[in-house]
């Protein structure tokens, strides 16, 4: 598996990423996508979502400031970016919190084909049917094995699942990869889940194999923190050089870095 290889595909095509998401995050997923090289645009509106989906190589479902009429206009271009063939990347943030994000969580998987879901072990646990504690966005605990419960999920939706926390777990129901770049700092800022599927959609818009798309997005992306980590004093600065460090991130950095492995 080679990342830098995926990152470089997306700097020279520039897919377009169009993304229903959530207020809190809006600017910093703009901005991740246009540092790794990809072109963002952020509509919401019923009347355009689908002619924008249309011209777009990647759609972003971002549940984090849920609203109906976004559930709506979620619906209306997650199924015109099925009919495109381009992929669809659901962020379940906070699923499990509440009924109500429980419920449009399950009309959107419902409603649409989803080729990628991406959360923290409660969110995706919660998805599953598996017992879990969600705390707003945080996950608080799960009820058996991570690396199980993603290939569970991925298996019954058909689908990419990527678990994000300390070791990122990627599966498709039969094989699954652990990815454990990231540091710390990355925590302590927030919007850093919500980025990373922009990222992981940039990727998944050049690269046709979704669980290689989505371990080589998240290897970069842990390598740009730890980077970042380097040159930071805390988490004001940490943004700054985390931009920086993925805008240049290079092929000797990427390969000389990356921990990707399968697991066993």
């Amino acid at each position: 598996m080679k990342p830098y290889r995926v990152l470089n595909t997306v700097r020279s095509e520039k897919p377009l990423v169009h993304h229903i998401t959530n207020w809190v995050t809006i600017y910093d997923c703009a901005n991740v996508t246009r540092a790794v090289g990809a072109l963002p645009v952020m509509a919401h509106a019923p009347e355009e979502v689908q002619d924008m989906t249309g011209i777009s190589n990647a759609l972003v479902l971002n549940i984090g400031t849920l609203t109906q009429s976004l559930i709506d206009a979620m619906v209306m271009a997650g199924q015109k970016a099925n009919a495109k063939g381009i992929p669809v990347v659901l962020d379940a943030v906070g699923a499990g919190a509440t009924s109500f994000r429980n419920e449009k969580s399950a009309q959107l998987i419902k409603n649409v084909k989803i080729n990628i879901v991406k959360g923290n072990a409660s969110e995706i646990a919660s998805l599953l049917g598996v017992k879990s504690v969600t705390r707003g966005v945080e996950s608080a605990g799960v009820e058996g094995k991570p690396e199980d419960i993603a290939m569970r999920l991925a298996q019954q939706l058909q689908c990419t699942v990527v678990i994000t926390g300390a070791t990122d777990i990627v599966s498709n129901g039969f094989q699954t990869i652990l990815v454990k770049n990231g540091h710390r700092m990355m925590g302590n800022v927030v919007g850093t889940g919500c980025m990373v599927t922009s990222v992981i959609a940039s990727f998944a818009a050049v690269e046709k194999d979704l669980l290689v798309a989505a371990s080589c997005a998240l290897a970069c992306f842990g390598i740009a923190g730890e980077l970042a980590a380097e040159k930071a004093g805390g988490p004001g600065t940490f943004k700054e050089h985390f931009y920086d460090a993925l805008f240049h991130l290079s092929e000797a950095q990427v390969e000389q870095l990356a921990k990707v492995s399968e697991y066993a």
